[in-house]
């Protein structure tokens, strides 16, 4: 049976318009049974029976206080966590959620190309790409590079696009170990427009990360 997902997509906030492309792909992807929702109520039962719950490109306050406990529980006991580009833009007001991500987004510029550099590539969401890999999305800064035992995958080159305000060290992507068990929680910043969702390497990218949150790359 292939890993089961929780893929969450409720919006408070801003909706980007390539949600519902972004769920045909992550369906079309053929490695997951997906369960797709928007409803708080699903994120406040048991969800000890999904290998990962995905956020992708939730925005605001999209948890009930049940919810979080929830989610909360589920990854402190090993279950698995992705985000996807508004994800770091969900959940302000609730601690817990920043440091299960890791970092928070506080800014972008203009959607441009530009250029990210894989700074690890021995991961399944990089492994596929080039060392420079040219894209086009909204380049998010962040209120922290991930620390502790995160491991950045892919980086900005701020050289190579206008309004970066991060720097030299500006992650773009990354994941983690979490939990006693062994959960995982991987993060991608990308994923803005309805044409990164017919991109292959950007496909790519997005499948083996949600692989190895879920555990499969194993």
């Amino acid at each position: 049976m292939p890993p089961r997902l929780l893929l969450y997509t409720r919006t408070a906030d801003y909706r980007h318009d390539s949600i519902p492309d972004a769920v045909a792909a992550v369906r079309a992807f053929g490695e997951f049974v997906v369960e797709h929702t928007e409803d708080p109520a699903d994120l406040e039962r048991p969800l000890d029976g999904f290998a990962a719950v995905v956020f992708l490109s939730t925005s605001g306050e999209v948890l009930s206080p049940a919810g979080r406990a929830r989610l909360e529980g589920y990854t402190r006991a090993g279950g698995g966590f992705a985000g996807v580009h508004a994800a770091a833009c969900t959940e302000y007001g609730w601690p817990y959620y920043g440091e299960l991500l890791g970092a928070r987004f506080t800014r972008h510029p203009a959607c441009q190309p530009g250029r990210a550099l894989v700074t690890d590539a021995d991961h399944p969401a990089t492994r596929h790409l080039p060392p420079a890999w040219e894209f086009t999305d909204e380049w998010y800064d962040f209120d922290r590079v991930p620390g502790g035992p995160a491991r950045v995958l892919l980086r900005a080159d701020e050289r190579s696009y206008d309004g970066g305000g991060m720097g030299a060290d500006h992650p773009l992507a990354w994941c983690r170990e979490r939990g006693p068990a062994g959960g995982r929680m991987f993060y991608t910043a990308f994923g803005h427009a309805t044409g990164a969702y017919r991109d292959p390497d950007f496909l790519a990218h997005l499948n083996g990360g949600l692989i190895w949150a879920a555990g499969a790359a194993d």
